[in-house]
């Protein structure tokens, strides 16, 4: 087991194998290469990507289909080959990939999601990576529907 420091959630553990490596590290943070996913069930459907080697680094996402119920998942060729995926076909959602739109917290009431470069997790591999569309079929502020401010948890500023 490891224990994992963070920020917002004290000491946790983790299993070796639920770790993702992201082997170019994350834009802005490419010497951050491993994360694991923190998933709570009181702040379903929103997941955490925790840094392993930073407690402060964490991002807040969702599930890609939780922002959008259509969305069409575009992975380069590049892309599919870092991620040890068939280079030939888009991988199946929930199947072979864990596909996360990263969250932006503007103010207590609005919040965007970003589905221009969505976090793809090869859940066999466990290797990650952002995968930034060729297209401009989505926006990397795609509005997410506002329930009103979330009371009683954790402040998380990713």
């Amino acid at each position: 087991m490891l224990s994992v420091q963070t920020k917002y959630f004290g000491i946790l553990s983790c299993r070796e194998e639920e770790v993702f490596e992201f082997l170019g590290g994350m834009p802005a943070f490419e010497d951050e290469k491993h994360f694991v996913l923190i998933e709570l069930p009181e702040n379903a459907p929103l997941v955490f990507l925790q840094s392993l080697t930073h407690p402060t680094l964490c991002f807040l996402a969702f599930p890609i289909l939780v922002a959008d119920r259509a969305y069409q998942l575009a992975v380069s060729v590049e892309d599919l080959t870092a991620l040890n995926l068939d280079r030939g076909r888009q991988p199946e959602l929930g199947r072979e990939v864990l596909v996360l739109a990263l969250v932006s917290l503007h103010d207590r009431f609005s919040a965007t999601a970003n589905l221009m470069a969505p976090v793809v997790l090869n859940l066999k591999t466990h290797r990650g990576l952002q995968a930034i569309r060729q297209d401009r079929v989505y926006s990397h502020q795609h509005l997410i529907a506002s329930r009103g401010p979330v009371a009683g948890g954790p402040e998380v500023s990713c």
